[in-house]
């Protein structure tokens, strides 16, 4: 898709100015309700629709799939992500009315810092064809890797290690308490970042590690920066909301791992199969339109069998429950009975 560089100057400024709206409107800090975080999660979804849409109009069908299948595939990552969120935030005990304001300002510098992620990324690719392959084995490393530690089933008790986060602390030094939105403060005469900036900085420099897979992945379904960059814009933008609207479904979902593994190992199987046709050799390329398709139904059948397994799980710990609280009784009504 030919971008001119009119078009990408209004991209950024018509994305700047969705987030300006967002944090507009999030500027007071408040706890978030299970409704705003419903209404604003549909917001950015339909946002997102009408650009594919918009692409679909005045680019073309290839463009228009290609940023469904990228919107999607970073969307299901991203959900996977929330997961160290919410460990992030329980580290460093953020107030509940604080949360919006952190995950606001976190995703807007892992959007900048993915952004550079991206160009770094389509200059390696423009000038490497090569690199496709080492994009390739890494989405299949990282998904056998996924499919390890599902069947190890090991919760994660610490968010990552994050070496830059602590340096920066080391040197500035952190207040032992929150200050409202303050990000630094002064205490004895020396200017000290607040909680509130560290959790802030640990949100944004932690997407670090989530970027790569991320961005390996979607460059297995386009090559194209430009979707590249809006796909993970308007699926980063939205993460805020979806944190609050889905933080209690996300232990149901019990199968993600599994699911986003067989979508990085098709991915993976895709840039593979893209560098051996950029080297002559006469291999089948997998098409968008399968992409897309193999990448909803895995999400589908996901989130249907985690459910159903969440269920059964909750029935067997209850009926365990009620057995452990019945034993007594039962015993002594036996009792009773004989006697």
């Amino acid at each position: 898709m030919d971008v001119s560089f009119n078009l990408w100057l209004l991209t950024i400024l018509g994305l700047s100015a969705l987030i300006a709206v967002d944090f507009f409107i999030g500027r007071k800090p408040h706890d978030v309700s299970i409704k705003e975080a419903g209404i604003w999660t549909i917001v950015w979804i339909v946002l997102a629709a009408l650009f594919g849409i918009g692409l679909l109009i005045f680019g073309n069908s290839q463009a228009s799939g290609e940023f469904f299948a990228g919107f999607i595939t970073e969307k299901s990552l991203s959900v996977d992500n929330l997961f160290v969120f919410v460990l992030i935030m329980a580290k460093f005990s953020v107030p509940s009315h604080l949360q919006q304001r952190v995950l606001l300002i976190g995703v807007l510098i892992a959007l900048v810092l993915r952004a550079i992620f991206i160009a770094a990324g389509a200059a390696i690719i423009s000038s490497f064809s090569w690199v496709f392959y080492i994009f390739g084995a890494f989405l299949i490393y990282t998904a056998w890797k996924l499919i390890q530690e599902a069947r190890a089933d090991e919760e994660e008790d610490e968010a990552p290690d994050n070496r830059v986060l602590k340096s920066i602390e080391k040197k500035f030094g952190v207040a032992d308490r929150y200050h409202g939105t303050k990000l630094f403060i002064r205490e004895n005469g020396k200017r000290i970042m607040t909680p509130l900036m560290v959790v802030m900085l640990a949100i944004g420099t932690t997407d670090i590690l989530f970027a790569l897979d991320s961005i390996p992945a979607i460059f297995g379904l386009t090559q194209d920066p430009y979707i590249v960059f809006t796909a993970n814009a308007f699926a980063l933008m939205g993460l805020r909301q979806l944190y609050f609207l889905i933080g209690g479904l996300l232990k149901k979902l019990v199968h993600l791992s599994y699911g986003l593994s067989v979508i990085l190992g098709f991915i993976g199987v895709k840039l593979v199969l893209h560098a051996l046709h950029e080297s002559g050799v006469h291999v089948p390329e997998i098409s968008i339109t399968f992409s897309l398709s193999v990448i909803c139904g895995v999400l589908i059948v996901t989130t249907i069998t985690s459910l159903i397994a969440s269920k059964k799980q909750a029935e067997r710990e209850a009926a365990e429950a009620a057995d452990k609280g019945d034993g007594p009784t039962t015993t002594k009504d036996k009792d009773s009975v004989e006697a």
